[in-house]
C-alpha cells in the first residue's frame, strides 16, 4: 500500500480501496454502511463516537477533533504475508495530544476464526505472529476462545499510535446491528488484555509504556444501512 493520499469527493471512492470491491460493495454491507457514516459526519468523527469518547471522562479522549480518515489502512505485522487492513483509520487531536482510533465496522456478522482455530496447523510465520501480538500487548497467554481479528486490529491501533507518538491508541468496534454474540466476543478480548472498564463500551487495557490503549464499542446510526452508494468501477 502506498502512503500517498487524496481527498474523496463522495463515499463510492472507497470502493475501490477493498480487497474485493465488486462482492463486497453492495447496501447494508460494513463497507458501504462505514462510508455513509463517515462521509456523512463531514470531517469531524462520527456523533456516536465523540459521545462515546466524551462519556469516558478521559482526558486523553476528551475534545478530539478529527484530522484525517483513512480507509481501509494497512498495518504490516510480524510473522506470516498478510497486513492488517483497518476499515477506518482516524487521526485525532485535543489538548493532551494525537490519538489513533483504528475502526472495525460490523454489520450482522462475526469477528472471523479464534486464536485457538488459528494454532491448529498454523504455519512457523503464523506462530511468529501470535507470539510476537502476545509480546507487543505484554499479555501472558491468549486462550482459545478469544477472536484473532480484534487482536490484529488492536496491534494497529497501537503500532500506528506509536509510528505518529500518539499519546492514545483506540480499537473501536463500529457496531451497526450486530449480534449479541459480537458483543460478548469484544467483553471477552478485553478481559483477555487485562482491561478495566471506564464507562458503558469502553475499557483502558493495562499498560506500563506506551500510548495508552482503549477498547471501545459503539453502537453506529442504524440510518445508514439503508444508503446505497453508486459503484465507482
Amino acid at each position: 500500500m502506498r502512503r500517498v493520499f487524496v481527498p474523496t469527493s463522495s463515499g463510492s471512492d472507497w470502493q475501490r480501496l477493498l480487497a474485493k470491491p465488486d462482492l463486497h460493495w453492495k447496501r447494508g454491507a460494513s463497507a458501504m454502511t462505514a462510508a455513509a457514516c463517515w462521509e456523512d459526519a463531514a470531517g469531524r468523527l462520527p456523533a456516536e463516537i465523540t459521545a462515546l469518547l466524551q462519556s469516558s471522562g478521559e482526558k486523553s479522549l476528551l475534545g478530539q477533533r478529527l484530522l484525517i480518515a483513512l480507509p481501509e489502512w494497512e498495518v504490516p505485522l510480524e510473522g506470516g504475508e498478510t497486513s492488517s487492513h483497518t476499515d477506518v483509520l482516524a487521526i485525532c487531536r485535543n489538548e493532551s495530544g494525537l490519538c489513533v482510533i483504528a475502526v472495525e465496522a460490523k454489520v450482522h456478522e462475526d469477528f472471523g476464526p479464534l486464536i485457538g482455530q488459528k494454532r491448529k496447523n498454523a504455519s512457523p510465520g503464523q506462530v511468529e505472529r501470535l507470539e510476537s501480538l502476545r509480546k507487543l500487548f505484554d499479555v501472558q497467554h491468549f486462550e482459545d476462545n478469544v477472536r484473532y481479528q480484534l487482536l490484529h486490529r488492536t496491534a494497529s491501533a497501537l503500532l500506528t499510535a506509536r509510528d505518529f507518538h500518539a499519546t492514545a491508541a483506540v480499537m473501536l468496534v463500529h457496531g451497526f446491528q450486530c449480534p449479541a454474540t459480537s458483543r460478548k466476543d469484544f467483553e471477552t478480548f478485553a478481559a483477555a488484555m487485562n482491561a478495566r472498564a471506564v464507562s458503558p463500551g469502553l475499557y483502558r487495557a493495562s499498560r506500563s509504556d506506551g500510548p495508552s490503549l482503549y477498547l471501545a464499542w459503539c453502537e453506529g446510526n442504524s440510518r445508514f444501512l439503508e444508503v446505497e452508494l453508486p459503484s465507482a468501477l
